[in-house]
Parts: structure tokens; sequence; C-alpha cells
């Protein structure tokens, strides 16, 4: 590149004194000539703020009034930050000092692309693909989210088997670079959201309305995962299996996500089962709840623009799965994305 683009890394912290403590180093290495480092804020209580004034006063320090979550706390802090792309990223990423370039300069190729993610590995495990992005994010028909190296729980090993950088369905919100024109196009996150699979849901807007998605193979990270909400918390559960129904709600058209919701409560119910059998009652309750929340708000709006209805549809999008992701792995006992049948895909 001739020319280098303004780039705003903007971290979202809330309570993350421990990952800030540990991960801001490799943050403010980071190499890209035009470059601005922010950390935005939602209200923490632990001296988050004190410790970046006090050993980092040159990153830039945005202070929401609440925890607005991770949607609302980035929709209030990027409405702040001027810049050409945003690198939303995790508090808990450890990235090397070259990983910016190689994104930016595949974005830059082509003026529909809207979103990026670099390759995403476990920092506890570094050979390893990480569950929350791996090798770029798609989706099935019933609105499973997957991505190539990391199957339902499964999680491949990276032997160099997903170098070839190209379009997916969605990019991980643990390391997500976007161009500010398709961010305040979009509107931003859907609040309603909170937290987990909003980046999704932007990035399904974004390619119905006929813009890409992108995965960078050039450029890895290392992610912590997990680190304001685990694995076995059942808020995280009622989340999930919330703004997965949300998802299609807001962006199917309302015949075909009628068949697929119907499917879903059934499915759901076989989830709720099963965590019921493994004694983890907290989480079934979970399910439930999330499905009472659905049912509650199902003809009610929602604030963001395009939370109540569907402004665009594509009925073919790049890096959907014409098939269940479920029935793949739990009976044809499917455990590799190169498992998965090529002529399934959009």
């Amino acid at each position: 590149m001739t020319q280098h683009p303004k780039v705003a890394i903007v971290i979202l912290n809330w309570n993350g004194l421990k990952h800030l403590r540990q991960f801001l180093p490799s943050v403010l290495s980071s190499v890209w000539p035009n470059l601005d480092i922010v950390v935005g804020d939602n209200a923490s209580t632990d001296g988050s703020i004190e410790f970046i004034r006090e050993n980092y006063p040159g990153i830039r320090i945005i202070q929401n009034d609440d925890n607005y979550g991770f949607t609302g706390g980035y929709n209030r802090v990027l409405a702040q930050v001027e810049a050409d792309y945003y690198i939303l990223l995790n508090s808990d990423v450890e990235v090397p000092a070259n990983w910016i370039e190689p994104v930016i300069a595949l974005m830059e190729s082509d003026p529909l692309i809207a979103v990026a993610a670099p390759k995403i590995k476990a920092y506890d495990q570094k050979d390893s693909f990480e569950h929350a992005g791996a090798a770029g994010g798609f989706i099935d028909s019933f609105g499973y989210p997957f991505c190539r190296g990391r199957i339902v729980n499964e999680v491949e090993k990276d032997h160099g088997q997903y170098e070839e950088s190209g379009e997916v369905f969605w990019a991980s919100g643990a390391s997500m670079f976007i161009k500010k024109k398709y961010w305040d196009e979009a509107e931003g996150f859907d609040e309603e959201f909170f937290a987990h699979m909003e980046e999704i849901d932007l990035c399904w807007r974004l390619k119905n309305s006929g813009y890409k998605v992108m995965y960078c193979a050039q450029s890895e990270i290392f992610h912590v995962g997990g680190g304001t909400l685990t694995a076995e918390n059942p808020f995280k559960t009622y989340l999930n299996f919330r703004n997965n129904l949300l998802l299609i709600k807001k962006n199917l058209p309302f015949w075909k996500g009628f068949i697929v919701i119907t499917a879903r409560y059934f499915l759901d119910f076989a989830a709720l089962l099963r965590f019921l059998t493994e004694g983890k009652r907290k989480d079934a309750g979970a399910v439930s709840r999330a499905h009472r929340y659905f049912i509650a708000h199902l003809f009610k709006s929602g604030e963001h623009a395009s939370s109540t209805h569907l402004k665009k549809y594509n009925a073919k999008l790049t890096g959907m799965y014409h098939g269940s992701i479920m029935w793949a792995f739990f009976v044809k006992k499917l455990r590799k994305f190169t498992d998965l049948e090529r002529k399934r895909f959009y």
C-alpha cells in the first residue's frame, strides 16, 4: 500500500484489569503508521482506568456511564472515534507486531469488503484454533454458527489446512476489522443482543446489503476466550439461545424464518433435555428463559433501525451451509470442516 488509512484499535473493557495488564503491551507493539489505540470502558470498578492512565498515558480512554454490554458499549464508544477502519479487539487477545497490515491490504483490495478477521488461535494452545472465530465463521440452514477449524465443541489443530484467505459468513467480535462507513451504514450493533452473536447479526445484515465478509489467513492472533462470561455460566447459555433466535428473526424473510424457528424449537428442546440428563439444570432453565423471552418480544419493536423488519434479503450468501451442522456432527460424526460436503456451501 502506498497510503495508510487511519486505523483505530478499540478495546471494550469491563473490569478487565487482569487482561489489560497482560495483553496491552502486545497491542501497543502493533506496527501501523497511522494508528490510534482506544479503550472504551463500561463503568469498571476494578481500577482498570486508573491503571491505564498511570501506565499508558498515550492510550485514549472513553468512559461509558454504565455497563451497556458488548453491543451498547461499542456503539457509544465508536460514535466518538474517527478512523477509516475500526478494529474491535477483546482485552484477552495477544497480537504479533505485524498483524494489521495483511488484513487492511486485503480489505483495501475490494471496495465491497466491509468486514474481515484474522486467523484466531488459542492463547493457551498456540497450535490450535480458538473456539470464537478460528479460521472464519459460517452458519447452517437452521441458524447454528460454526467455524472453519471448530464445529460445535470440536476444535482442530492448525496444520496449515486453512491458509487461503477468502469470503466467509461472519467474523468474530474478538478481533473484527470493519470499515467505518459500513459500520455507520449498518448503524452498529443491535443492542437487544447485549453480548454474543451480535457480530454475526452485523455481518449478516451487511451481506444482505451486498457486502463481503473476509477471512485473512496471513494474520493471526491468540485469544484466551471466556474473559467475561465463561462457558459454564448459564447467562451465556441464555444469551446464545436467545440471540440465535433473534438472529434468525431479523435476517430471514417471514416465511423462511417461521419454518426455521419452528424447527429450532424442537432442536432447542432436545438441547434442554440433554442439559437435564447431564445434570446442568441451570443451563436447561436458561434455554427455557431464552424461548420465553423470544415469544414475549416476538412482535415488539426494538430501538435498532433494522431490528423490527428485514430491509434486505440475499437468498444465496457465501458462507452459508445448506444443511444441518448438528446432523453432520452428532449423527454423521463429522468433526472437521474439511469433512463437510463442498456442494452444500453457497
